[in-house]
């Protein structure tokens, strides 16, 4: 059971305000990037982050809520509630892919695709981004479908993070977010504890060891997505020492 994992989908700092304004930004960025075919500025970028996240977020809460109901209604073996709760819960699935591969659709197409060579902090940016929304399409799939998504995930954040360590201070927040995320990633998605720990675990050492080159515009930001890390680090590792704990006691 995973208990509050926490990720960073998003400018960190530009989560905790004004996200009317960036849904409303949303539309007109997204005409920029497709019909424009312009390249965004950090600014830019980190409020379309938000709005789509806010946009999934919404559905990924709601087929939470509703797969649990279906869980508790088949239990309860009510046919016509049972299709109902189903019914409604692949409409939430469909809305949901249909904003994911929106996204994945201007990241392919657009944005990462007119990173130049020497562009590294937006095209980890937008590759973390892809392994994103490939990973919230992976939360909802199943069979071969599931197998695809998990694969493209993986293979965006990898791309990501070779690129961060080449390219990017160790507490640069963008790298931290990534690894954040990637760590989720192997945690929630791949059933990977030992994967997820290790890769959270080294991003935050490697950033606590290099914490006199933070910047002081992004030092709020990096800070607390260590500890985020070390919060997620915190519960991975408690629920291993659960899990052995029940294996020995069996």
């Amino acid at each position: 059971m995973h208990r509050n994992t926490q990720r960073c989908d998003g400018n960190v700092s530009q989560t905790t305000g004004g996200l009317t304004q960036m849904s409303l930004f949303s539309p007109s960025l997204s005409m920029q990037v497709t019909e424009l075919n312009e390249p965004l500025s950090n600014e830019e970028r980190n409020l379309l982050s938000v709005a789509y996240k806010n946009v999934v977020g919404a559905r990924r809460s709601s087929w939470r809520v509703i797969s649990s109901i279906e869980q508790k209604t088949s239990a309860d073996g009510n046919e016509k509630k049972i299709e109902m709760v189903r019914a409604y819960r692949e409409k939430i699935e469909k809305e949901l892919e249909a904003v994911c591969q929106d996204v994945l659709s201007l990241l392919d197409n657009y944005l990462i695709k007119n990173c130049s060579e020497t562009q590294y902090e937006s095209k980890v940016f937008y590759l973390k981004m892809k392994g994103d929304y490939y990973r919230y399409l992976a939360e909802v799939a199943t069979g071969e479908k599931r197998a695809t998504v998990v694969e493209s995930s993986e293979k965006a954040y990898s791309e990501a993070h070779e690129i961060s360590k080449e390219h990017m201070q160790p507490t640069h927040p963008i790298r931290l977010g990534l690894a954040l995320n990637y760590s989720v990633f192997y945690y929630e998605i791949q059933n990977a504890p030992e994967q997820a720990c290790h890769l959270a675990k080294t991003a935050f050492d490697d950033a606590i060891a290099e914490l006199d080159t933070l910047n002081e515009d992004s030092y709020k930001d990096s800070t607390l997505i260590m500890q985020l890390l070390r919060d997620n680090l915190t519960l991975w590792t408690s629920d291993q020492q659960d899990d052995d704990g029940g294996e020995g006691n069996n």
